[in-house]
C-alpha cells in the first residue's frame, strides 16, 4: 500500500513540474510547426502570382535574357551547403559539443552570408540593366518571391548570430538545444522554398 502511495505521489510530483514547466519541449515544437505551416502559406500565394504573373513581360526581357544560371547554381549551393554543416552542429550539440556546435554554426553563418551577398548583386545587377519591380508583371513577382526568401534568410542568420552569443555564454542548456531545433527546422524549411525557387523560377524560367 505505501509503495503504491509513494508512486502516486511521484507521479504527483511529475505531473506538477510539467504544468509549472514555462515553455515544454511539446508546447514549443507544435507552435513553431504552426508557424512553419503559416510561412507555407505565405510563399504558396507568392508561387501563385508567380505562376500567374511570370509570363506578363509587357514587352520587356524575360527570364531567358535576365538571369545567369551559374551565379544562381552557385547561390544555390551556398544554402545547400549550409544546410549540411547545420546538420554537423546539430550532430555536436547531440554531444553536448559547445566548440564543435558553435564552430559549425559559424561556417553555417558564412554560407548563409555568401547566399545573401550573391542575392544581393543580382538584384543590384538587375536594377541596373533597368530590370526594376515596376517595369513588369513577371518582375514585380519575382521580386515579392525571391526577396521573400532573402529576408527570410537575412532573419535566419540574425537569429543565428543571437543563439551562438547565447550559446557561448550559457552552454548547451536544455533552453538553447530547444532554440537550436527551431532554427534547424526554419534553415531546413528555407532550403526547400529555394529549390522549389530555383527549380520554378529559375530553370524554368529560361526555357
Amino acid at each position: 500500500m505505501s509503495d503504491l502511495a509513494s508512486t502516486a505521489d511521484g507521479a504527483a510530483v511529475r505531473a506538477y513540474h510539467l504544468a509549472d514547466e514555462p515553455h515544454p519541449s511539446s508546447g514549443t515544437a507544435l507552435g513553431f510547426w504552426l508557424y512553419l505551416m503559416s510561412d507555407c502559406l505565405i510563399f504558396a500565394a507568392l508561387f501563385a502570382t508567380y505562376g500567374v504573373l511570370g509570363r506578363n513581360y509587357a514587352g520587356g526581357p524575360g527570364g531567358a535574357e535576365l538571369f545567369d544560371l551559374k551565379l544562381v547554381a552557385i547561390n544555390t549551393a551556398f544554402l545547400l551547403l549550409s544546410s549540411i554543416t547545420f546538420g554537423f552542429a546539430m550532430l555536436q550539440k547531440q554531444q553536448n559539443k559547445v566548440g564543435g556546435t558553435l564552430g559549425w554554426l559559424v561556417v553555417t553563418g558564412l554560407f548563409g552570408l555568401c547566399f545573401l551577398g550573391l542575392e544581393l548583386y543580382e538584384f543590384h545587377h538587375l536594377i541596373k540593366e533597368g530590370a526594376t519591380p515596376q517595369s513588369s508583371a513577371f518582375l514585380s513577382a519575382f521580386f515579392a518571391l525571391v526577396g521573400t526568401h532573402g529576408l527570410h534568410v537575412t532573419f535566419g542568420t540574425i537569429w543565428l548570430v543571437v543563439l551562438m552569443i547565447q550559446i557561448a555564454k550559457h552552454g548547451l542548456i536544455h533552453e538553447n538545444k530547444r532554440r537550436l531545433m527551431c532554427l534547424s527546422m526554419f534553415w531546413h524549411f528555407l532550403d526547400v522554398v529555394w529549390i522549389g525557387v530555383f527549380t520554378f523560377v529559375y530553370l524554368m524560367g529560361v526555357l
